[in-house]
């Protein structure tokens, strides 16, 4: 039997994915059911959530949750409804991020939006890894968690919120596979281009700049997210993060905002 056929062990492990009613979420938490890991797809839309779970290759394997982690009793009432659907949680995927607007550059993002982007992508992407982390470390099981950062993380994007959040994630992925890696733990990062989805969307001109010659859909990621989620093909992976953009970063593309 080839070691791609099992890359996961679905008598043992579960995951949790946030951001799964749309775009990358959505297709990384259908890609886990489809290879039969019992998988929670969290969103803030019931609406996207449903459909996500209902159209997922084994909806039977899948749990929808809807609420808003900007809020840190919701983040508590995730993780509960996480262990009470899954039981023990191993795997998680933090794929939720607040829309993003062109007009909220340096100059003109309010501090709602600023905090708002901040405690989606950065405060709950930390309080969720630490709460499951803890609990896999009690239990004495391995784990791995992928945070999604952004090729904007070292890229200036016009958009200082979201910039700042994905650096603050791409560090916030070092810090914890240092320390969660000798119980087993490992943590990474998924760093996506341009990615038609998720309500991000992109000139086609953009294509242009992009060495494969397109832009990218949600689909080009889940494969690579599952191949450094399995404890199996990735053991020995932790504290990376993993460009799937079509060669984007070999370029520099974004001009000034108009100001």
């Amino acid at each position: 039997m080839s070691l791609f056929d099992t890359p996961f062990d679905p008598a043992r492990e579960t995951a949790l994915v946030t951001g799964a009613g749309n775009g990358i979420g959505r297709a990384i938490a259908q890609a886990l059911t489809g290879e039969g890991v019992r998988t929670l797809f969290a969103d803030i839309s019931e609406e996207r959530v449903t459909e996500a779970v209902k159209n997922s290759p084994r909806p039977e394997l899948a749990v929808a949750w809807t609420g808003d982690l900007a809020d840190r009793a919701a983040r508590d009432a995730l993780l509960a409804r996480a262990h009470a659907s899954l039981g023990r949680v191993t795997h998680l995927v933090h794929s939720a991020s607040p829309p993003r607007r062109e007009a909220d550059h340096a100059l003109a993002v309010d501090a709602e939006t600023w905090s708002r982007m901040h405690a989606v992508n950065l405060e709950a992407g930390f309080h969720l890894s630490r709460e499951l982390a803890n609990r896999l470390i009690a239990a004495k099981e391995p784990g791995s968690f992928l945070l999604l950062t952004s090729l904007h993380a070292g890229t200036p994007r016009n958009l200082p919120h979201y910039s700042t959040a994905k650096a603050g994630m791409a560090m916030l992925v070092k810090e914890l596979a240092k320390t969660f890696g000798r119980y087993n733990i490992r943590v990474n990062a998924l760093v996506p281009g341009a990615i038609a989805a998720g309500g991000f969307v992109a000139d086609p001109k953009l294509a242009r700049h992009i060495p494969l010659g397109r832009l990218g859909v949600a689909q080009d990621l889940a494969p690579m997210a599952l191949a450094v989620l399995s404890n199996k093909l990735s053991a020995y992976v932790t504290g990376a993060a993993i460009t799937v953009d079509g060669g984007l970063a070999l370029t520099n593309w974004f001009e000034p905002p108009e100001l």
